[in-house]
């Protein structure tokens, strides 16, 4: 969104916040990068959930027909948002599917349902790797696959000799290093195994917990949780680890992933041991630097030749950055804006004599979120 934020005005929609005796109001906010205003519904606590979503489609409808410009770009992360705006309001219609959120713990059983809705009134799918694209493309006529991109120069940092945070300067070595939310798609019994397989080894684990409790993680001498940290001092973090790991259950939850860390910790220098989700073993498997493990013996073995491999440098690291020079925000963000070009240019060409055509250039983007419930 900051890149498209350069040539377009972006408003982004979050989830609404419930507090003692609110007034039903928008609060917003600018943020530095491009031109983009975040907007977020307060609502008054205890309200029933379809009264929630009422209130938050009326002030987003007034907040719509504020909006200048000849053409609205509607863009869904969920299909929860639904109710929250009317999608026959937008120019061109895009349902960006990062995750196949239906199968998630806790997710509402009229997802599904809504998603089905979705479909039929947008114009284009995104889908965050090339398993949701093969589970999206029957179901539409216009889906095209963005797998995980990166923002190279950002990660490289870590490549170079970075102070080793406070809270992790303790920690002794070798270090294997995962970032992400600690939720049901780790592995949470392989941690256990592979820990008390090396004592000697050092797991740390940045990232908030969601929606599992925290006495359910692995306990021992060598596993560490660090908590959530910002994307501003991952590199700081990930400089003073030998080996990344992606140690992902295969569940529901899993089944589709393409994890946008696999090309972070690939920038950041690190060879990366992962258990074998497809997206993974079928974009970065034939890596020398990418290993793949499926139990805990695998892992350790796994483990250990990438740890002798970070303490190399050589072909394995010239051959990942070979693949990380194709990607890149940037060009995932101009693959989309032609699409959409593409889009308005059609839905332009249809419409009825005398109706104002949109550009792609003065597109307004609003990007309900409505994940509360999720």
């Amino acid at each position: 969104m900051t890149r498209l934020a350069r040539r377009h005005p972006v408003t982004f929609v979050e989830e609404p916040i419930f507090t003692a005796d609110a007034q039903p109001q928008l609060k917003r906010r600018r943020v530095e990068q491009g031109d983009i205003t975040i907007v977020t519904p307060h609502l008054p606590q205890g309200i029933a959930p379809a009264q929630a979503d009422h209130q938050t489609r009326r002030l987003l409808d007034k907040l719509i027909s504020e909006m200048p410009g000849p053409g609205l770009l509607l863009w869904f992360y969920t299909p929860m948002a639904l109710p929250l705006v009317d999608p026959r309001r937008g120019y061109v219609r895009v349902y960006d599917c990062m995750d196949e959120l239906a199968s998630f713990d806790g997710a509402p059983p009229v997802l599904r349902t809504r998603e089905d809705e979705l479909l039929r009134n947008v114009d284009i799918v995104f889908t965050g790797g090339m398993s949701l694209y093969e589970a999206k493309r029957e179901r539409h006529a216009n889906v095209h696959a963005f797998p995980s991109a990166v923002d190279f120069a950002h990660f490289a940092k870590a490549r170079s000799d970075l102070p080793d945070p406070s809270d992790q300067a303790g920690i002794p070595g070798p270090r294997f290093g995962f970032f992400g939310v600690l939720d049901e798609r780790l592995d949470r019994e392989l941690i256990r195994a592979v820990a008390a397989l090396r004592p000697d080894w050092h797991f740390i684990f940045l990232g908030p917990v969601a929606k599992i409790a925290s006495e359910s993680l692995p306990h021992a001498a060598n596993i560490h949780y660090l908590g959530a940290k910002s994307y501003r001092d991952l590199p700081t973090y990930v400089a003073n680890w030998d080996v990344a790991t992606m140690p992902f259950a295969r569940n529901a939850a899993t089944r589709f992933i393409s994890p946008t860390k696999t090309p972070e910790y690939l920038s950041c220098g690190l060879p990366v041991v992962s258990t074998p989700i497809t997206d993974v073993v079928r974009s970065w498997g034939h890596l020398d630097a990418v290993k793949i493990a499926g139990d805990p013996a695998a892992f350790v073995a796994e483990a250990d030749a990438a740890l002798k491999l970070s303490r190399t440098a050589g072909r394995w690291r010239e051959q990942a950055d070979h693949e990380l020079a194709g990607i890149s925000w940037d060009r995932t963000a101009a693959s989309m804006e032609a699409l959409i070009a593409t889009e308005a240019t059609r839905l332009a060409e249809k419409a009825p004599a005398g109706a104002v055509p949109a550009r792609a250039s003065n597109l307004h983007l609003s990007v309900p979120k409505g994940e509360a419930r999720v």
